[in-house]
């Protein structure tokens, strides 16, 4: 390796394609001022598709001003958290526009958390009232007591369908389990009846006005390491997030006419940035998604025909495994983007032959807005399996894990740490672990990563993953590569469980192909040509399915507790 070579000279910037910048410089514009603009600019272009119903940009901005409109009448100003429990519908980038508007602070909540995961996030963020859905109004209005939310906003799947689906839902909905009776409570509203109620009104100005430094949002962490942290995300970080990934696909430049596919649920940062904030910037119609699984995946790509695709791992792998995509014409796709997990370099060919689409991989984490690195967008600059290299604005080093102090040589692994303008303030009541995450401004990701002499990154495992077994360091991810390589082989997930004199053994958790058998022995055996022994697993257990996040992302931390209940 070249020991010459140093983070701070910025080996990447070489490979930037024709036209990004090494820095940006930023307009001062905020995202709900873009969302006004394109309202003046182009009203009459459709922002957000839903089932086949479209709304414009200027009736985008109108339901945000209404409904802004209705939140200071029940008192909320700036700084006031008020919480958002939405699929991919169009109550959901309405609501958080209008919160924008008036300076207060978004709370983006998963609709699949359990009551306890959602009390915490209520709580920690003290947000004072919340839009949900019909499905899951009865459950807040119960939950409610222990939380200092005021009022309740109800909206249903069926308040945007076109015809006939709308004159059709009052029929099936309940019956097919997409709609739900909401039982009496005081400050219970209804979400078009808001609408309606207000509409043409405007709201007043934050007071003091808004700026860069303002806090935006309250984003919790997916939760995967233990409780969800709350990210503190100001409206500079989002604006310039939003710059950055403008910046750096200069080839969709000052073009209105693009197709988001909003798949990725926006309640999940890489969804909120990557899908909803990015479309609205450029102006782009949304087709938003609420169930991202293959069906109804395949469904939107053909019938909508979206041009721009940020997906996770399992949504590529579900699309091209659905039986209907052989016959699926989605040439229209001409770039996806991945993020969450490494991306296996068989999906990537099989998809990009069959759309003639470009797949960028990226990284990002919740605490940098998301995203701090994507590859280049053009043909032959693409490093598959690399995270590509540090986005514009954006610096990483790779440090010693015991020692951050030290920098690790090029092509050694360490934890990654970067710093930028898309990076969080910090943790929401959290001192102790802010301080861990930023340290002299550098946040500290948790990743083991390696930068190759190009000035490519490459994450190896999760910091807190690492299995030390025998005295050797071991990334599962290393195992977990091997064995999807193996024709037998869905998916595998490996962990590391205590051992009595090795300290931790291998144990990999494989989910099997439809129709296929296997035994431990024969995968062990098959890593054993590829792995060296110390990183060998010596147990198998097939399972039925890994267990995952809802965008798609193992949770390693759940198989561990699985085999500590086992043992206890």
């Amino acid at each position: 390796m070249n020991e010459s070579l140093r983070y701070e000279d910025k080996p990447w910037l070489r490979f930037y394609d024709a036209g990004v910048p090494e820095a940006i410089d930023f307009e001062e514009i905020l995202l709900h001022e873009y969302l006004e603009a394109n309202s003046r600019q182009i009203p009459g272009n459709t922002a957000l598709i839903f089932q086949g119903y479209r709304i414009t940009f200027k009736e985008f901005n109108e339901m945000a001003d209404a409904f802004a409109a209705f939140l200071q009448s029940r008192g909320v100003k700036k700084g006031d958290a008020v919480a958002i429990l939405l699929p991919n519908v169009i109550p959901c980038p309405v609501a958080f526009y209008a919160i924008m508007k008036i300076g207060a602070v978004a709370v983006m909540n998963n609709p699949l958390y359990a009551d306890r995961e959602l009390l915490h996030q209520f709580n920690d963020s003290r947000s004072t009232h919340l839009i949900t859905l019909d499905l899951l109004a009865n459950r807040m209005i119960d939950l409610r007591p222990q939380t200092g939310i005021k009022s309740i906003v109800v909206t249903s799947i069926g308040d945007y369908l076109p015809f006939p689906k709308n004159i059709l839902f009052p029929l099936v909905g309940k019956k097919k389990g997409l709609s739900a009776k909401v039982k009496p409570a005081e400050n219970i509203y209804q979400w078009k009846q808001v609408i309606h109620q207000y509409t043409g009104s405007k709201p007043v100005a934050a007071a003091g006005g808004l700026g860069f430094e303002d806090i935006a949002m309250f984003q919790y962490t997916g939760g995967t390491t233990g409780v969800s942290k709350g990210a503190i995300l100001t409206h500079g970080n989002l604006s310039k997030q939003a710059q950055q990934i403008d910046t750096w696909l200069p080839m969709f430049k000052d073009n209105t006419d693009e197709v988001m596919l909003g798949a990725l649920p926006f309640f999940h940062v890489m969804g909120l940035t990557v899908s909803m904030n990015f479309a609205v910037t450029k102006g782009w119609a949304n087709v938003l998604v609420p169930k991202p699984q293959p069906e109804p995946l395949l469904e939107a790509m053909t019938k909508f025909k979206p041009s721009f695709a940020p997906l996770v791992p399992t949504m590529f792998i579900g699309v091209l495994n659905h039986p209907k995509t052989a016959n699926a014409d989605l040439s229209s796709i001409k770039a996806c983007v991945s993020g969450s997990a490494p991306l296996p370099l068989e999906v990537i060919r099989g998809f990009e032959k069959k759309t003639g689409s470009v797949i960028i991989e990226a990284f990002g984490m919740t605490e940098s807005s998301p995203a701090t690195h994507v590859n280049p967008f053009s043909e032959g600059k693409r490093k598959v399996g690399s995270i590509g290299v540090p986005l514009p604005d954006t610096l990483c080093r790779i440090v010693d894990l015991d020692d951050p102090e030290k920098e690790m040589p090029v092509g050694e692994p360490g934890e990654m740490v970067v710093r930028g303008p898309q990076v969080m303030l910090g943790y929401r009541n959290m001192p102790e672990e802010t301080s861990a995450a930023i340290v002299n401004g550098w946040l500290h990701t948790g990743d083991i990563a390696m930068m190759d002499e190009d000035g490519y990154f490459f994450i190896v495992d999760r910091k807190k993953d690492m299995i030390i077994s025998g005295g050797y360091n071991v990334y599962p991810r290393d195992i977990d590569e091997v064995l999807f390589t193996h024709p037998k082989v869905m998916e595998a997930c490996a962990v590391g469980i205590p051992h009595p004199t090795r300290g931790e053994q291998i144990k990999a958790f494989v989910v099997l192909a439809q129709g296929q058998t296997a035994t431990p022995e024969e995968l062990i055996d098959y890593c054993g040509e590829n792995l060296a022994k110390y990183k060998l697993p010596t147990l198998i257990e097939f399972i039925d399915e890994l267990p995952k996040t809802n965008v798609g992302k193992v949770l390693r931390k759940d198989l561990r507790a699985m085999e500590a209940a086992k043992r206890s």
